[in-house]
């Protein structure tokens, strides 16, 4: 019965739990359902061992039973015909039988224990190699949309860091415009100014050009001209 030792834990074993201890599902799932079908190929062939084991005991015991039947019935008939010592034989005989029949007895519960142990490991293992089959895809499928979202993760931190640098281009933009800003000024200032000079110097002459359309004031500067022999 090394067997029940070997696969002992199959009956406690957890699908979920071994996929987790798992670095990579998608990977070994296939390999675990692998190892699965496998250890079921064996609880197969013993349980079909055991099975038949079990069968042989039963057989045995019945058979027990039908000569402990019969060696009574004979027994019975010695008595009836009055053959006192043939029955004497007979019930020594069923007696020898009796004690056999103890030792096959247990020998079968013996012999169905193992077996029903052995039927409710392989029913056990089926159904977990089904539950798995039919949950392969979508555990593949989690694993997949897991593996793109860590993709996206890791383009979104690259698309963050590339936003600290628009961040400092935008500094130096606002920078370089305010100088740009700062020079326009300037120069508006400056040509102000020189509009400013050229205004007053043209109203200058202006306040000449009226005074002279004095006449009198004409007679006066022509009389001081030739008195300073201009």
């Amino acid at each position: 019965m090394g067997i029940l030792s070997r696969f002992k834990d199959i009956m406690s074993a957890n699908i979920n739990a071994l996929l987790d201890k798992a670095e990579d599902p998608e990977k070994m799932i296939d390999q675990y359902l692998r190892n699965i079908e496998s250890d079921l190929g064996k609880v197969k062939a013993e349980t079909a061992a055991v099975m038949a084991e079990e069968t042989r005991c039963k057989r045995q015991l019945d058979e027990c039973n039908a000569e402990i039947e019969k060696y009574q019935k004979y027994a019975e008939k010695a008595v009836v015909a009055g053959n006192d010592n043939d029955a004497r034989q007979f019930l020594a005989k069923k007696s020898q039988l009796e004690q056999q029949k103890v030792s096959l007895t247990q020998t079968y519960e013996v012999a169905s224990a193992n077996a029903a142990k052995m039927r409710q490991m392989h029913d056990k293992l089926t159904k977990d190699i089904a539950d798995l089959n039919a949950r392969k895809d979508s555990i593949k499928a989690k694993v997949a949309a897991a593996k793109t979202q860590e993709r996206l993760n890791k383009i979104a931190g690259s698309v963050s860091s590339a936003g600290g640098s628009l961040s400092a281009f935008d500094r130096m933009e606002a920078k370089a415009n305010n100088m740009l800003d700062k020079a326009n000024a300037m120069a508006e200032l400056n040509s102000s100014a020189e509009e400013a000079d050229v205004s007053n110097l043209a109203a200058k002459y202006d306040d000449v050009a009226t005074s002279s359309t004095s006449p009198a004031v004409d007679d006066e500067l022509a009389a001081l001209k030739a008195k300073m022999g201009l």
